[in-house]
């Protein structure tokens, strides 16, 4: 486990629910992100490139049933990251009962 470290750039609703549901998945491709969120293609984009640029995901562009995909998978500091953050979260939780 992580290190309980607070990432803003992490806390965000729809980056959160993205680390949550990469760091569940060897991979999960563009198209279910944006059906499970609910979200826009320009607005799952957007995060998509901010968690990218901050090395916590890898875009991987696949070709299945003819068609080009984007797969999308959690690094190593991405899950560390991820794990740090909900491991502060709970801190802050619990500190509060």
């Amino acid at each position: 486990m992580s290190d309980p470290l607070f990432d803003p750039l992490i806390h965000a609703r729809h980056r959160l629910q993205i680390c949550a549901i990469t760091s569940t998945a060897t991979h999960v491709e563009f198209g279910e992100l944006q059906d499970r969120l609910g979200l826009s293609k320009s607005a799952l984009s957007k995060h998509i490139s901010q968690l990218t640029e901050q090395g916590y995901l890898h875009q991987e562009q696949i070709t299945r049933a003819g068609r080009s995909r984007l797969r999308l998978t959690l690094t190593d500091r991405g899950r560390r990251a991820y794990e740090g953050h909900t491991a502060a979260l709970r801190e802050i939780i619990e500190s509060t009962r």
